[in-house]
């Protein structure tokens, strides 16, 4: 078993102490890896999102059990410290930041994230060995995300203390090979003897069991937590969120760095010119700056960038983290609770 119960087999939740159960829920600390390394309650991460994560959700789902994280990549390193200081100042939780290595002077995040004493760092899209000895030098516990098994056979021999294993569902940049989180799991539980924390179609207490048995550790949420009340999300991008379906998202800009986009006029655009065959450059012009910031935190929701997951189509309402956090544990019991009692 990666986990333990979160109460005794026999506890059967019932319409008469599902009450009781949610009171539990709020004391109760999971005994697994990820817990113990970060020492949290539960073994839920929320992701570092570009314009969507800042010290609010950071802060409020490390209140409430789970891990924030902080997403730096779309963060000057001015603003950076601003936001680690209150996430300090909203919670004595820990909680920790998001570090997309591809951007440029990310050592100056570096700096201040060492200054700052955050002790827990996601490491995303680039090499784990530039900087994880830093690091971990510091003191600080350092994790990295990887798109298959290569990668983390790689971050692995870097020396991270833990793996996101990010499946083909997820939003936001995305790995080449297309890889399901169903099949990645168990191909990365096959080769890493370090804890794996499943990421990509997470959004339930279904999948996060569903990642438990496949031999994850934890999971990293992402686009539930873009349809929070403390997301930095821009409120239209929000309601576009919980208002989508099935199908609404596709991987796109695959000769750049690929990204799930929910569709609309810049991602017509950007497939119209994939169709055509354009070249690297000319994809590039049409990309622009700042298509993130104008879709997400902006709220233009025709012409900018909207980075979100395929489970967006199960998200139908805006809440807060304390309830999404505890909506997921809610129904992780359940789920096993259902389980275990068709086995009896």
């Amino acid at each position: 078993m990666v986990s333990d119960y979160f109460l005794d087999n026999n506890d059967a939740i019932t319409p008469n102490n599902i009450f009781n159960f949610v009171t539990i829920i709020k004391s109760y600390k999971m005994n697994n890896k990820i817990a113990h390394l970060f020492n949290i309650q539960y073994p839920i991460i929320q992701g570092g999102m570009i314009w969507c994560s800042g010290w609010e959700l950071a802060s409020a789902v490390s209140n409430a059990g789970g891990l924030g994280l902080i997403g730096s990549g779309s963060m000057y390193p001015d603003t950076l410290r601003d936001q680690i200081k209150k996430c300090k100042m909203a919670t004595n939780k820990p909680f920790g930041v998001n570090v997309p290595l591809l951007y440029p002077d990310i050592h100056k995040h570096i700096e201040v994230i060492i200054s700052e004493g955050v002790k827990i760092v996601f490491t995303s899209a680039g090499n784990p060995n530039t900087w994880t000895k830093t690091l971990k030098d510091n003191d600080i516990k350092v994790v990295h995300v990887v798109s298959n098994s290569k990668f983390a056979k790689k971050a692995e021999d870097a020396g991270v203390d833990a793996i996101v294993a990010e499946g083909f569902e997820a939003g936001g940049h995305n790995g080449r090979e297309e890889t399901t989180t169903l099949c990645l799991i168990p191909l990365i539980k096959k080769i890493a003897s370090i804890p794996i924390i499943a990421a990509g179609g997470i959004g339930t207490g279904r999948a996060m069991l569903a990642m438990e048995a496949l031999g994850a550790d934890g999971v990293q949420i992402g686009s539930r937590f873009v349809a929070s009340e403390e997301a930095s999300a821009n409120i239209n991008f929000k309601n576009c969120v919980i208002n989508s379906k099935e199908g609404d998202t596709k991987l796109m800009l695959k000769q750049l760095t690929p990204v799930r986009l929910l569709k609309n006029n810049f991602f017509d655009a950007v497939q119209d010119a994939e169709n055509k065959g354009v070249s690297i450059p000319e994809l590039t012009l049409l990309l622009g700056k700042g298509r993130a910031k104008k879709g997400m935190f902006l709220g233009d929701l025709d012409e900018g960038e909207l980075e979100i997951g395929q489970v967006a189509a199960l998200i139908k309402e805006i809440k807060s983290a304390k309830e999404i956090v505890d909506e997921i544990i809610l129904e992780y019991k359940q789920a096993k609770e259902e389980l275990l009692s068709s086995n009896r």
